[in-house]
């Protein structure tokens, strides 16, 4: 519980504990699915990792870069890094042609350019529609960022055209950009999408599809995007009915025809018709807005993979929707128990311990125990009394702590002689 000590704001020992351990947790649940000693360009195009980008070596005029967590310890320290959070099918940068002389110390021999590496303008520390560094100096309006599971780059709440009146750490959002270019999308969000306040700010202006061209063009989308996907003539997939050979006839010798391949290609047309899962929610009445959607964590399990929808999908460049895997959560799942395993399997005592002689670890269990006992019922008192704790007390615990040392110390001395 904070306490005001006349102008200050004084934390008490419960809230500082619970602060560092919710911050220990973001950081498993981030760096704990990478790894920070390896270099990940050998693993090629990683599904999602925690990525940096380093103004030092690729300032804002130039490429931009990105590099994996363990060469952001290894090769850029100490330089300026923008952290990037997570992004997916990336592969490391670091040490390529756009760092111009550079060389990747964890690992040699990578390619001059990673071509299917996606950047955007998060890469030289911009974020949202407003274009803005986070954190930025500039603002004095406390808003969460938000990332867009689709473009990935990270949003103030403000300016997303929409509030969701749930909590967003359990959804996946779609920015207003991405929503206009995958207007499909909206028949799923009118029957799963999390409910939103619809907001109105300036930053609309800048929006990539305003408001005035989305009323110019409703009922173009109506009557447009709100149908199934058609497949060309090229990819129509072609069958045998039975006891017949496919026509070799000519497209206007076909028109007539009503068995063979067309009857065949009617059949399945008719058939794709009947299970896909997209034409039964457009057939329903939605509403298309210019705003961001929220979407429950499950929803993608909710998308239907008929070919239609699956030719859909790779054509918006959103395949990657179909894999429930590629989320945030999932990534952050697999970090946290990695992380669980790692403490499991490596006690940081047992590491310190076994550099050492026998004597000195039996001294050292000793002294680790000691403290860390002492330690913990000390301040356990603060805790449930819901008291501050000053420097004045800390500094107290050690005196009291290296005077106990002294007397045994002392007494060991008498003993001996």
């Amino acid at each position: 519980m904070a306490v005001n000590e006349g102008d200050e704001v004084v934390l008490s020992m419960v809230d500082v504990l619970e602060e560092n351990e919710e911050l220990e947790n973001e950081a498993s649940a981030v760096l704990g699915g990478s790894d920070p000693e390896k270099c990940s360009y050998p693993k090629g195009y990683v599904k999602r990792q925690a990525l940096y980008a380093c103004s030092t070596c690729t300032p804002k005029d130039e490429d931009p870069a990105g590099i994996c967590l363990a060469c952001s310890y290894k090769c850029h320290e100490g330089h300026d890094l923008y952290e990037l959070y997570t992004k997916r099918n990336f592969r490391c940068d670091c040490g390529n042609s756009k760092f111009k002389g550079f060389e990747c110390k964890l690992y040699s021999g990578k390619d001059t350019l990673n071509t299917n590496n996606k950047y955007n303008q998060n890469f030289v520390g911009l974020y949202c529609t407003c274009k803005r560094p986070y954190p930025d100096p500039e603002d004095e309006i406390s808003d969460e960022m938000i990332q867009c599971i689709v473009c990935e780059d990270w949003f103030h709440g403000r300016h997303l055209g929409a509030i969701s009146t749930e909590s967003v750490e359990l959804q996946e959002m779609i920015c207003v950009s991405c929503t206009n270019r995958t207007p499909f999308l909206w028949a799923y969000a009118a029957q799963l999408a999390a409910p939103s306040v619809t907001v109105v700010s300036p930053i609309e202006a800048d929006v990539d599809m305003s408001m005035e061209e989305t009323e110019g063009k409703k009922g173009v989308k109506e009557e447009t995007e709100n149908k199934a996907p058609e497949p060309s003539a090229e990819e129509t997939p072609t069958c045998k009915s039975e006891g017949q050979q496919p026509s070799t006839s000519t497209a206007s010798d076909q028109k007539p025809v009503v068995n063979g391949e067309t009857a065949c290609k009617r059949k399945l047309d008719e058939a794709e018709t009947e299970t896909c899962k997209l034409e039964k929610l457009k057939a329903k009445a939605f509403v298309q807005k210019n705003t961001a959607i929220y979407l429950p964590y499950n929803w993608r399990s909710k998308l239907c993979t008929c070919q239609w929808c699956k030719k859909t999908y790779a054509e918006s460049e959103v395949p990657f929707l179909l894999d429930e895997s590629d989320t945030v959560l999932a990534y952050e799942k697999r970090g946290q128990s990695s992380q669980e395993s790692d403490t499991e399997s490596r006690d940081p005592l047992m590491a310190a311990l076994s550099g050492m002689d026998r004597v000195q670890q039996l001294e050292m269990i000793y002294e680790y125990n000691d403290l860390k006992t002492e330690l913990k019922d000390y301040l356990k008192r603060f805790a449930d009394e819901g008291k501050v704790v000053t420097s004045e007390d800390i500094q107290d615990f050690f005196e009291q702590l290296r005077s106990r040392k002294r007397r045994r110390v002392d007494n060991n001395h008498h003993y001996s002689t």
